[in-house]
């Protein structure tokens, strides 16, 4: 049986990984800051909460990274940890860099330290390319627009540079925006979803958003979950984008919202140029060919797709 280590197990990634591994025979152990206090409402959503063990751990500490792979001995370590909202970066700019790239030094630090045979995924984000023309694939540059872009750009060359100086085998996945039902309300694709639903059912009120020109190119979490496991099953380590390749406009997202429960979402949605961010992506697309071609990996759920499920799930709770 092998053992999997998920570092932020709690979070919708984390969760449907977790599923995932367990379902194909997997131990999987899960990281929290405080694991005896912490809820784990995803994994108990997904009714797997029994059968994962958990262990304390402060990604932003040696010694507690040290302490929880040493008692959890994993063969492969997926790091998903870490501050995860862009818009919050702007407001947590120093919180956002340390859980990210401090982060991801000390799990390769312990790592090389114990010079165990680890196999490293590590959460990347397009959010590192910025603004691009066209489909972004592993060889575009890299042009960070907001702190959380920063972080995830400063992890992603930790993870090059210990694979090239150190020979650990590390990869990072550069996964494009992907949802589920599984995203916390803070998440605007989860926010349109839950308001489309409420006002469906009466609900009076108005859905505030800011900027629905920009673009994104927006995947299933639980499909996502299947290529970040598959990087770390070939025997070379490399870094992949994962994508659908399909850009479509929030607005287009708050459209297919709205149609899925019977309603036009021009009577029920404004914008509001406070929730603008200082520095926005305006389009975002990406092209998951050599994932296609080396993982036998393809996104097969749309922008639509997604917002029909996570419809029908608001609707069922």
């Amino acid at each position: 049986m092998r053992r999997a280590l998920i570092c932020g197990i709690s979070g919708q990634d984390g969760a449907y990984l977790a599923r995932f591994l367990l379902d194909k025979g997997y131990e999987v152990w899960g990281t929290s800051r405080d694991a005896q206090v912490s809820s784990f409402g995803n994994l108990s959503h997904l009714g797997i909460l029994d059968r994962v063990n958990t262990v304390s751990m402060a990604v932003n500490d040696f010694r507690s990274v040290l302490q929880a792979i040493s008692h959890s001995e994993p063969q492969e370590i997926y790091n998903l940890s870490g501050q995860s909202s862009v818009a919050l970066s702007f407001e947590q700019p120093a919180e956002t860099l340390e859980s990210i790239a401090t982060g991801t030094l000390n799990l390769l630090e312990v790592i090389r330290f114990l010079g165990i045979p680890v196999r490293f995924y590590n959460a990347g984000s397009s959010e590192s390319f910025g603004d691009i023309t066209g489909a972004a694939d592993e060889a575009t540059h890299f042009q960070p627009r907001s702190p959380y872009a920063v972080a995830k750009a400063t992890a992603h060359w930790l993870v090059a540079n210990y694979r090239s100086a150190y020979e650990i085998f590390a990869c990072n996945g550069i996964l494009f925006n992907h949802e589920s039902p599984l995203r916390p309300p803070r998440f605007v694709t989860r926010k349109i979803v839950q308001a489309a639903v409420r006002i469906s059912n009466g609900s009076n009120e108005k859905l505030i958003l800011g900027d629905i020109g920009i673009q994104r190119d927006w995947g299933w979490s639980p499909e996502y979950v299947d290529a970040m496991w598959r990087m770390l099953q070939i025997d070379s380590p490399e870094d992949f984008v994962i994508a659908t390749g399909e850009s479509n406009s929030l607005e287009d997202f708050v459209a297919a919202a709205f149609l899925e429960v019977g309603l036009d979402w021009h009577q029920h949605v404004t914008q509001d140029p406070k929730l603008f961010r200082p520095t926005e992506i305006r389009c975002s697309r990406g092209q998951a060919r050599k994932a296609q071609e080396l993982l036998g990996w393809t996104a097969n759920m749309r922008m639509r797709d997604v917002v029909r499920e996570m419809i029908r799930y608001e609707q069922q709770s």
